[in-house]
C-alpha cells in the first residue's frame, strides 16, 4: 500500500472505532473526518507521506499553516488540534506508531482572539430583517433568528430542537448541546411571539407530508425535513445582508447573546449555564469584550474617577467609626 494511502486507511479505522466505542454525535464524527482529511492532505503535500513517521514538528508546522495561509480562527485551530491529539493517541494505543507526536503540542493560547459581537441595535436589525417580501419561509426564519439570539444557540443545536423541547407556558427551550448535555434556557417575549406565529401559520404547511419525515423537530425546511446546519448558516448570511450587517455567522449571535447579558449585569455563572459551558474559563472570555462597559463602571464607582464612595457607620463599643467600603 502506498504510504500516503495509510492516512485514509487509518483515519477510516479510527472513525469506525470512535463511532462504535465513544458514542460521539454525528456532527462531531463529521468534524473529525474533515479535520483528518485536511491534515493528511497538508502533511502529504509538505513531504510527510507516511503517518507512522510524522513528527511533532510536522504537526506544529501544519497548525501554523492553518493560521497563516488559510486564516482559520483560533477556535477552529484549537478544535482541529483536539482531533489530531485523539487520532495519534489512538494510533499509539493501537501500536501503529512508535510514539505519539501530538502528545506535547500545546493549545494556541497566544492566538486567542476575542469573539466578534453585534451591538444590540445591529441584532435588532438582523432578527427583524425577515419580512413577507423575502419569501414564504420568512416567518420560520424570523422565529429561528429570534430563538438563536434569545437562547444563545449553536448552529448545530437549531436543527435538533424538537417540538416538545419548546415550552410555551414556561417560555423556555430545552437544548441538547455538546456531549449530549441538556440545558434549559428561558426565552423572552419577542422569541415566544415569533415561535407562536411560526407554529400557527408556517410549520403546519411545512409538516404537510404526514410521513414523519419531520422527526418531530421544531424548525423544518421546505421539504418538511429538519433544517440542517448548512441551511442555518445560509439563512443567517442572507438576512445579515438584508439588514446591512456584514461578517455575521451563526456563532456571532451566540457571542452577542453572552456579551449582552454580561453587559446588562448578568452573573458569569448564570451565563455559563445558559451557554452550556462545562468550564467557566470558556465563558470568561466574554468578560473581556465590552471595554466601554468597563470604562462606564470605573467612572461611575471609582472615587478617583468621580464616583461616589459609600460610607457606613460601624459601631465599636459605644463609639461609631466611619468606614469606607
Amino acid at each position: 500500500m502506498p504510504e500516503a494511502r495509510l492516512y485514509e486507511t487509518w483515519a477510516r479505522d479510527f472513525l469506525a472505532w470512535a463511532r462504535v466505542e465513544t458514542g460521539l454525535s454525528p456532527a462531531t464524527l463529521e468534524a473529525y473526518a474533515r479535520d483528518l482529511r485536511q491534515m493528511s492532505a497538508d502533511l502529504v503535500s509538505h513531504g510527510a507521506r507516511n503517518p507512522a513517521k510524522v513528527s511533532m514538528q510536522h504537526l506544529a508546522d501544519h497548525l501554523q499553516r492553518l493560521r497563516r495561509e488559510r486564516g482559520l480562527e483560533p477556535s477552529t485551530i484549537t478544535r482541529h488540534l483536539a482531533t489530531i491529539r485523539v487520532f495519534f493517541r489512538w494510533l499509539h494505543a493501537e501500536r501503529r506508531v512508535e510514539r505519539d507526536p501530538a502528545r506535547l503540542l500545546e493549545r494556541p493560547h497566544r492566538w486567542k482572539k476575542l469573539p466578534g459581537t453585534l451591538t444590540p441595535g445591529e441584532m435588532r436589525k438582523l432578527v427583524e430583517a425577515p419580512t413577507a417580501e423575502h419569501g414564504d419561509l420568512w416567518i420560520r426564519d424570523r422565529a429561528m433568528l429570534e430563538v438563536m439570539y434569545a437562547a444563545g444557540l449553536r448552529a448545530s443545536e437549531v436543527g435538533t430542537l424538537k417540538m416538545n423541547d419548546y415550552n410555551d407556558t414556561l417560555a423556555s427551550v430545552v437544548v441538547l448541546g455538546k456531549g449530549n448535555k441538556q440545558r434549559v434556557v428561558p426565552l423572552g417575549d419577542p422569541a415566544v411571539k415569533a415561535v407562536r406565529k411560526y407554529l400557527k401559520e408556517s410549520r403546519p404547511g411545512l409538516a404537510r407530508f404526514g410521513d414523519a419525515r419531520d422527526k418531530f423537530r421544531l424548525f423544518l425546511s421546505f421539504s418538511g425535513r429538519p433544517i440542517e446546519r448548512v441551511a442555518v448558516w445560509q439563512i443567517v448570511r442572507k438576512y445579515s445582508a438584508v439588514a446591512g450587517v456584514h461578517g455575521v455567522h451563526p456563532h456571532k449571535l451566540r457571542h452577542s447573546f453572552a456579551t449582552h447579558l454580561l453587559s446588562g449585569g448578568a452573573d458569569l455563572r448564570v451565563v455559563q449555564e445558559l451557554l452550556g459551558h462545562s468550564d467557566i474559563n470558556t465563558t470568561q472570555v466574554y468578560t473581556h469584550v465590552d471595554r466601554s462597559r468597563l470604562r462606564e463602571v470605573l467612572q461611575k464607582h471609582h472615587p478617583r474617577e468621580g464616583g461616589t464612595v459609600r460610607v457606613a457607620h460601624v459601631k465599636v463599643g459605644k463609639r461609631a467609626r466611619r468606614s469606607e467600603r
